[in-house]
């Protein structure tokens, strides 16, 4: 039976012992309360960690061209071009390889991961697993479930994000069709379902230098494996510094190949680790993705604005075309005001009177 520690999004904002969140089993209903309280409940009983969508992204790398597994460090490769931070700043946890042959990455801040961690050793609450609420939801159908004051969108689409009920409206003739809406609200099934069992697609985030370390055995029984272990040690000692070696020069060779992939420029390579980091701290300023620029756009400029969006679409090299009603001309106009005030390059194309609406097209630069 798996028992979960809910950290709720309302927390976010500044974490501490008061933090609101919920603790709940396959047997037992959901109890809210702050996060000392959950602590003194659990009373030292492991629990699966269930984090907001909002404090990660999720991306994707591209069809693998290999069926071996890659390492960690090349998918990170991968997918470096779609993070927001540089690598040395995040935690990136792997998932596994999907029908497209693509690497989901779970990626979240290394030092606000570490230190909620940290927090929660604090009070005494012991981690078994970490997932996140968007990746949760089953993956046979894409998926949009109001939980906890906002959807979470996700399942078999290629994508895990929350909206508002606003953003939803807004944003739905960009999403595709055949998404199943499940919504508690409307007395819809109960979603803790899909929490009964340790979901097998989610991406646990405790890998790398976040993986759980083994406990220590009782005492007779850790001596007895530490003398075995000896004796193997001793016995094998050869065989094994051989094969670290040939590893090390393998693994060498590998991210050699690689770093000279990623930057053909580099043709002469004195210190791998150096150069590396070198060419990371020259990268400009990371691009948002297309969907957080989108979410941007509807939830803090058109949003804001009593305009109808009629249709969106995205096409390379011109970024996003919607084309919207508006009630006059100079609703337009606010409307390109208020995406200059929010940072977001809006163009307006195609203005032009029918009966009582104004029908425009409103473009956003591709930036990416």
């Amino acid at each position: 039976m798996n028992t979960w520690l809910y950290l709720t999004a309302e927390g976010l904002g500044e974490p501490s012992a008061d933090w609101p969140c919920c603790v709940w089993s396959s047997t037992a209903q959901r109890q809210s309360m702050p996060l000392n309280q959950a602590a003194q409940l659990l009373d030292g009983q492991a629990v699966d960690l269930l984090l907001p969508m909002e404090l990660c992204s999720w991306v994707r790398s591209d069809p693998w061209p290999s069926k071996r597994q890659p390492g960690a460090q090349a998918v990170a490769f991968a997918v470096e071009d779609q993070l927001s931070e540089a690598l040395e700043k995040l935690h990136l946890s792997i998932g596994a390889r999907d029908q497209e042959g693509r690497y989901p990455v779970m990626v979240i801040d290394r030092q606000r991961f570490a230190a909620m961690l940290a927090l929660l050793a604090e009070e005494g609450i012991e981690v078994r697993s970490v997932f996140v609420d968007a990746d949760v939801l089953p993956l046979d159908q894409a998926l949009g479930v109001w939980w906890f004051g906002r959807w979470l969108v996700g399942g078999g689409l290629p994508a895990r994000l929350t909206l508002t009920d606003d953003g939803l409206t807004l944003l739905g003739p960009a999403l595709p069709a055949g998404i199943q809406w499940v919504d508690e609200r409307q007395g819809a099934t109960d979603v803790d379902q899909y929490l009964a069992h340790r979901p097998a697609q989610a991406i646990n985030l405790l890998q790398g230098e976040f993986a759980l370390r083994n406990k220590r055995l009782p005492w007779r029984l850790g001596g007895l494996t530490i003398l075995t272990l000896l004796l193997l040690t001793w016995g094998a000692s050869a065989a094994r510094i051989h094969f670290l070696e040939s590893e090390t020069r393998r693994l060498y060779s590998q991210n050699e190949q690689r770093f000279k992939t990623l930057y053909p420029e580099q043709s002469r390579i004195v210190d791998l680790a150096t150069q590396l980091n070198t060419l990371q701290q020259q990268t400009a300023e990371p691009q948002r993705t297309r969907v957080a620029e989108l979410v941007t756009l509807v939830e803090q400029v058109i949003g804001a604005s009593n305009v109808e969006v009629r249709r969106i679409e995205f096409r390379a090299g011109d970024g996003w075309k919607i084309q919207l009603s508006a009630n006059s001309f100079a609703e337009l106009e606010q409307l390109r005001e208020r995406g200059r005030q929010q940072g977001v390059p809006l163009r307006l194309d195609s203005a032009s009177k029918e009966r009582d609406r104004v029908q425009a097209t409103l473009t956003v630069e591709d930036r990416a």
